[in-house]
């Protein structure tokens, strides 16, 4: 069953986006005639997603503004104003909204072409949460744009992950910025810190897992990630 809750991490300041992030946000940035953020949330909203938390730092006000008309999913602000923290710290956060079942997390700078299996259908179908704490949507290197870091995942026969920064050989997979994981991973930390140290201990205890999308992957984190994406959604 799909998640009916996302984390929706929109916080950061978008400097590699530069100079189209010198007065609003990288999630309002226009992709192809929609903003980064609402490719995001329309994907989670035709997933099942019905509530999804947003954080804000970056041209906080400019966020609120354009989130207040979302119905589907609905949108609940946590706010980062006072300083970022991070891909786990905002996820901590925002737990007193998040509640205590299994979440989608989302980041906002990646765009896809379906493949012949939606790619958050792939990612529900495969959460066991008997096995799994966190399982992380993934792509081949191959059908990837954007992905120039050697940083990536190899996935053995059963879907477990082992993180590899391996320049020779690349890793065969690469994180697309979307992940099932429960909140209890986070509970009661504070601060800014990342997720990254989580994902090699579960790695290590055989609890982070993946599932593979058979789309096509844009990451969309400078102008010309922008121009190659409007050049394959349009």
């Amino acid at each position: 069953m799909t998640p009916k809750t996302a984390m929706v991490l929109a916080a950061g300041m978008g400097t590699r986006m530069r100079p189209l992030t010198n007065d609003r946000p990288k999630a309002l940035i226009d992709v192809a005639g929609k903003a980064l953020i609402d490719h995001t949330l329309d994907r989670l909203g035709d997933a099942g997603v019905e509530r999804a938390v947003v954080n804000v730092h970056h041209f906080a006000e400019q966020m609120e503004a354009h989130l207040g008309a979302r119905t589907s999913p609905k949108v609940v602000i946590s706010d980062e104003r006072a300083g970022l923290l991070d891909s786990g710290g905002g996820i901590a956060l925002a737990g007193p909204y998040l509640g205590t079942e299994p979440i989608i997390v989302a980041n906002i700078d990646n765009v896809w072409i379906e493949g012949k299996t939606p790619a958050l259908q792939s990612l529900v179908e495969a959460w066991d949460p008997k096995v799994m704490d966190i399982l992380i949507l993934l792509a081949p290197r191959a059908a990837c744009y954007g992905y120039e870091r050697p940083e990536g995942f190899v996935r053995d026969e059963a879907g477990r992950l082992t993180h590899s920064n391996s320049p020779d050989p690349l890793p065969p997979y690469n994180n697309i910025g979307f992940q099932i994981l429960k909140p209890e991973l986070v509970t009661g930390q504070a601060g800014a810190f990342s997720i990254l140290p989580i994902w090699k201990r579960l790695s290590a205890e055989g609890r982070l897992f993946g599932a593979v999308m058979d789309g096509e992957v844009i990451h969309v984190s400078d102008p010309a990630g922008k121009a190659y994406a409007e050049a394959r959604l349009t």
